[in-house]
């Protein structure tokens, strides 16, 4: 798609639906709870607890057991959050990253990296993955519960879109994978 036609038409034009924020333990206890506390003094939101999907007895976890903590952030707050994040991987993102409906996933190894974060010797080091939900407007009605229908083919976002809009809106680079 053409630039000056994304400027036309404001359906067309990409933007940052959600950032999702997941830090995962492996275990519950004391150590998920610290991971609590720091993607809530990371992110300014309560975190949700998710609990295992089935029993693993070699690294002793158990079926419903909480393991990981996770946020999601919308509209300006996820935006402002993806700065950071971007900032701390230096506004590098490997193309492979990139899914084919307009979505990327990066990860941080630890979280004091992160601009304005602080390290507490209580609480130790984290590290997190951070999923980003790119969308254009109107592809809502494809997801909706009451009168759902089908999204167009104009409506799908793209890998193309995506690295686009991250460029254009982050001034991020994307690296081909070797």
């Amino acid at each position: 798609m053409v630039a000056e036609e994304r400027d036309i038409n404001p359906m067309n034009r990409p933007r940052v639906e959600k950032v999702t924020v997941n830090i995962s333990v492996g275990k519950s206890g004391e150590p998920l709870q610290k991971a609590i506390q720091v993607l809530e003094q990371i992110t300014g939101q309560k975190p949700c607890l998710r609990k295992a999907k089935k029993t693993i007895r070699d690294f002793q976890i158990q079926k419903g057991e909480p393991i990981s903590c996770m946020v999601t952030l919308r509209g300006s707050r996820g935006e402002v959050f993806l700065k950071k994040v971007l900032e701390t991987v230096g506004n590098k993102i490997p193309a492979s990253s990139f899914d084919g409906h307009g979505n990327f996933a990066l990860g941080v190894k630890e979280h004091i990296e992160l601009p304005g974060a602080k390290y507490d010797p209580r609480l130790g080091i984290f590290g997190m993955d951070v999923c980003v939900s790119l969308s254009k407007p109107g592809s809502h009605v494809g997801r909706r519960r009451r009168a759902r229908s089908k999204v167009g083919g104009a409506q799908v976002l793209t890998d193309e879109e995506a690295i686009g809009f991250v460029r254009e809106a982050f001034g991020v680079e994307t690296t081909e994978a070797s």
